[in-house]
């Protein structure tokens, strides 16, 4: 997720360019180059260089940024538990827009924060070709995520299916400080949606960013509980696992998000 699925005329959308509006904060004071934050940008530069789209980091390399990830604060970031998330009434179908700031983007990974007001959703959605991490620097999160099954049963059938069947990898509240999640192109929850217990904040590396133009446009999903008959046939999964079908979907509403304006500390860019 980048403050929506797709990147166009440099700013972020979600398939619509989004309303930018700051953070109201306390002071306009002039913040400091954070360490962490530049180790951060520093290490994924060396990670993601030249690295072919839906090749993952070797498993050293995701070693690396989650340990930066793992150390890092919402002071590291210029922020505070007591910032304001959100205006009152500002809202889609009831739940409150979340709220997203861009702090530094290549062609090859981007540094991206979001704010999410307690009941605030991020839909269903997918990352193709990407890794990306995520850290939770705030709050408690309900995080559901899926991974596509290979099926043979399904590739076989002649019937065309709007469903696709994916196994389910998580489930659950997560509340900071936790450790960092990692999700690859074809494995680790790749398709996941996001719903604030609490107010939340979230900070994301995703590598590379999303890009319609290189093949990355996103898509988003609608799942329902799993059935092992599909269009009347049957279709054979693995025992222990819990799995979901689901069904690709024109954009929610309630994915729309605010850009805001990343006023905390500054990226040095370096060779």
């Amino acid at each position: 997720m980048e403050g929506g699925l797709v990147e166009r005329r440099g700013e972020n959308v979600v398939n619509k360019v989004v309303r930018k509006r700051k953070i109201k904060r306390k002071g306009k004071k002039s913040l400091p180059i954070c360490v962490v934050l530049q180790e951060l940008y520093i290490c994924c530069r060396n990670v993601f260089r030249g690295r072919p789209s839906g090749c993952p980091p070797s498993p050293y390399d995701v070693q690396a940024v989650c340990r930066i990830l793992d150390s890092m604060k919402l002071e590291d970031l210029g922020l505070s538990s007591d910032l304001q998330l959100s205006n009152p009434g500002c809202s889609v179908n009831g739940k409150p827009r979340v709220l997203s700031t861009t702090i530094y983007k290549s062609h090859e990974f981007s540094l991206v924060l979001f704010f999410l007001p307690q009941s605030a959703v991020i839909p269903l959605h997918n990352h193709p070709q990407m890794t990306v991490f995520s850290k939770l620097l705030q709050g408690t999160m309900h995080i559901k995520s899926y991974d596509w099954v290979d099926c043979a049963d399904m590739k076989e059938s002649k019937k065309p299916s709007k469903l696709r069947l994916a196994k389910l990898i998580a489930d659950g509240d997560f509340t900071a400080p936790c450790s960092p999640s990692v999700l690859y192109p074809t494995s680790g929850g790749n398709i996941h949606c996001f719903t604030a217990i609490t107010p939340c904040m979230v900070l994301d590396v995703l590598g590379p960013p999303y890009s319609k133009e290189d093949g990355r446009d996103g898509s988003y999903y609608r799942d329902f509980p799993y059935n092992p008959i599909s269009d009347g046939e049957v279709v054979k999964v693995e025992e222990g696992e819990s799995y979901g079908w689901l069904e690709e979907i024109e954009m929610p509403e309630e994915s729309q998000m605010d850009g805001i304006e990343y006023l905390g500390p500054q990226i040095i860019e370096t060779a």
